[in-house]
């Protein structure tokens, strides 16, 4: 079978472009299919990828077009509507040349049916699934998870395309339990949940000693306790909390606490990452801003200095910190996991009911740093054989539940079933 991806990007680490990836080597290394790319912006194969770069969500005139769509107007003026119509077509004829240039047997749109950050391309991809084409759609959020798609005059076509309620020939995927309860109450549709995954069938090699001097690079000394916030600065991933954490641990520790922030600030606006910067101001905690020389790929920034990839980072944590406040799934969590570190998790609902159940070894807490937290982060930082222990029953745990062999039976009943 010739399965053709879609989404708006397919290019880089967010968490989209990985689920995409691991999905395809499923298809093609272990269910024996081939596998296409199209997107508005790509670092697939070029020999198997269709680029249509108005598909890309921030093509000047989808970010011109999308700002008309969520604003506080309730009424889409006939320029918007003629502006929707036309690229609507457009990228609908990109799609047809996409699947008959390759023979597409199979679509698989990611969240381009769910979260509508390009609405003229969630409309085309409907109306290809209307002509009968089988597909695929993996949801990982939806429109209604977030406020600012909850205004403006889009109304109309996110109830026709946000996702379609299609289901001859048409298979709807979410990452969470949660998200399928949401997708039956609100539209009477049912999907299948798969979570996301990792390779851990393959433990991480060290294959080169790139990242060995990540610690000097930023003046970590070795006997110094390195925590690792790998996530983005946003205030959902409650940072604060992990700052108050490394500060109580250097009240009662003679080692130096570093909290090490993998990725850069700016995303949601910088007004959260000057709130944390005091905050770790007043409570006397090193912070490590590294966004700037952690990226996607290894290189040399413009100051002649050492771009890591997060992944060379993890080896060097004592620590992990993930006290999100909410997560669609939590991508870090499993490569924490993978990488054998122990792990502090805030309880946000994914976790509740879609991973804490499997019995992982975690400290974790309800939106506070308490004695007992402080207490039992301590043993795992000093107690090497406990830390062994933890992270082993976690690796194996996620072999079960979130490997790549997990996503192959999964897929390979819905395959099934569309057949």
């Amino acid at each position: 079978m010739r399965i053709g991806f879609i989404s708006t990007r397919f290019h880089g680490t967010d968490g989209v472009s990985l689920e995409a990836a691991k999905w395809a080597e499923v298809f093609e290394k272990y269910l024996g299919h081939e596998c296409f790319w199209f997107a508005g912006k790509l670092d697939t194969p070029e020999d198997s990828s269709s680029l249509c770069p108005e598909a890309f969500f921030e093509h000047p005139s989808v970010i011109s077009l999308q700002e008309k769509l969520f604003n506080d107007s309730n009424s889409c003026s006939n320029d918007v509507i003629d502006s929707v119509k036309n690229l609507e077509a457009e990228i609908y004829n990109y799609l047809e040349d996409f699947v008959h240039e390759y023979s597409i047997d199979l679509l698989v749109p990611q969240n381009v049916l769910a979260i509508p950050m390009h609405v003229p391309m969630g409309l085309a991809v409907t109306q290809m699934a209307s002509k009968g084409l089988q597909m695929i759609a993996h949801h990982h959020d939806f429109y209604w998870e977030r406020e600012r798609f909850l205004r403006g005059c889009a109304q109309d076509y996110l109830d026709r395309s946000f996702p379609p309620k299609f289901t001859e020939k048409f298979q709807h995927v979410v990452i969470n339990t949660q998200a399928k309860k949401s997708l039956m109450q609100r539209l009477g549709l049912e999907s299948t949940v798969i979570p996301n995954v990792f390779d851990f069938e393959n433990p991480p090699e060290n294959t080169d000693d790139y990242g060995d001097d990540f610690r000097d690079q930023f003046k970590i000394e070795a006997d110094d306790i390195l925590v690792l916030q790998p996530t983005r600065v946003v205030p959902r991933k409650g940072i604060e909390l992990s700052i108050q954490l490394c500060s109580r641990i250097q009240k009662i520790s003679a080692k130096r606490i570093c909290l090490v922030v993998s990725h850069l600030a700016g995303d949601e606006g910088m007004d959260y990452y000057y709130q944390l910067v005091d905050f770790a101001e007043r409570l006397g905690v090193k912070v490590i801003w590294a966004g700037e020389r952690v990226g996607e790929c290894r290189g040399i920034n413009s100051s002649g200095e050492k771009i890591y990839k997060l992944w060379d980072v993890y080896p060097h944590a004592d620590f992990v910190t993930y006290p999100s406040l909410y997560e669609g799934f939590g991508n870090a969590l499993l490569e924490t996991f993978y990488f054998s570190k122990p792990v502090l998790v805030n309880r946000y609902p994914v976790f509740i009911d879609d991973i804490e159940p499997c019995g992982f070894k975690v400290i974790s807490i309800d939106g506070e740093i308490t004695d007992e937290v402080v207490s039992k982060t301590m043993d795992l930082i000093s107690d090497k054989d406990l830390t062994r222990q933890w992270t082993q029953s976690n690796y194996d745990l996620c072999v079960e539940n979130f490997s790549l062999k997990v996503l192959k039976d999964s897929l390979g009943r819905i395959l099934s079933e569309l057949m």
